[in-house]
């Protein structure tokens, strides 16, 4: 679907860095990351071609990693020390710099779609726990049960912690960038945080400017460690150095990336887009799942860190 836009309409995605795929991964499941991939990044980008806003773009994509099993976010997220499932999710306009997020829900199909409501239907930009959900509920968001959260891949994890086996390393977020015919910017964050977290622990993901930001010089994702992405403030401090040292996206994601976060012991990815459509995918990871597509034809999807054109 082409697109006639002012601006290079572009949308970038990523489903988690880590340990993507460990040795004798069967290559199906490899294939069914690329094709979630693929389809949230497709659907994402009609929104965009037809002109509809990088906002609606972004939701658009992360409603189905959020529906996909595959991913630590919404459906297949993981469970919490109390055997229960608490989502994370952000969502900022660039353009207005309007924001919603929220943390801690256990009832919202959608947190992202409950990210949204909160930037557009409320005058605050972070809910958590109960509220939360009482707010989703309140506004008309579809609700589930605690089984449509459940799979079977993240309790046996979860179960296998709470017997000291360690999971492997792998952070399932998802999150998106894009950027609009208007060009405006907006970026997405969705995560069910980390794997037998306590006390309500949350992480960056729904934290404006850690693991979510976006303005008019650039939108950012993240995933990884969040306690560091939080104290490092990652997804601003990338905007900061685009806006106020004139370095490129690319050189910005890769500073705070890999000269600032990875040296303190935090581990992890971006991916960031800028207002000419440029994009940074920088980790320190082993891997880092992404798919974009962008105006001029270019489209690629990274499953297993090989990549898919």
């Amino acid at each position: 679907m082409a697109s006639s836009a002012a601006f290079p309409v572009t949308i970038l995605l990523h489903g988690g860095s880590g340990r993507l795929h460990p040795a004798g991964t069967p290559f199906l499941q490899q294939a069914a990351y690329n094709e979630a991939l693929t389809q949230a990044t497709e659907a994402g980008y009609a929104v965009l071609a037809q002109g509809g806003s990088s906002l609606a773009a972004v939701e658009t994509s992360l409603r189905l990693l959020e529906d996909c099993p595959l991913f630590n976010a919404g459906r297949g997220a993981v469970f919490s020390h109390a055997g229960v499932n608490e989502l994370d999710a952000a969502l900022m306009d660039g353009a207005t710099l309007r924001a919603g997020a929220v943390a801690g829900v256990r009832t919202v199909k959608n947190p992202i779609s409950a990210a949204r409501a909160v930037l557009e239907r409320s005058p605050h930009v972070l809910l958590t726990g109960a509220g939360a959900d009482e707010f989703a509920a309140a506004t008309g968001l579809e609700l589930a049960l605690p089984p449509w959260f459940r799979t079977e891949e993240r309790w046996q994890q979860f179960e296998a912690l709470r017997r000291g086996q360690a999971p492997g390393a792998k952070f399932g977020t998802v999150g998106a960038v894009a950027l609009d015919q208007a060009g405006h910017l907006a970026a997405g964050t969705s995560t069910g945080g980390m794997l037998n977290k306590k006390y309500g622990r949350v992480g960056d993901s729904p934290l404006i400017g850690a693991g979510t930001y976006a303005n008019a010089v650039c939108a950012v994702s993240g995933t990884g460690h969040g306690e560091f992405f939080i104290r490092y403030t990652v997804a601003h401090d990338i905007a900061a150095l685009m806006e106020y040292r004139g370095l490129s996206v690319q050189a910005a994601a890769e500073l705070v990336i890999h000269q600032k976060v990875a040296p303190a012991g935090g581990l992890g990815g971006v991916i960031a887009l800028d207002a000419q459509g440029n994009m940074a995918m920088p980790h320190s990871t082993e891997g880092l799942f992404w798919s974009y597509r962008s105006a001029d034809g270019r489209a690629a999807t990274n499953v297993c860190n090989m990549v898919i054109e």
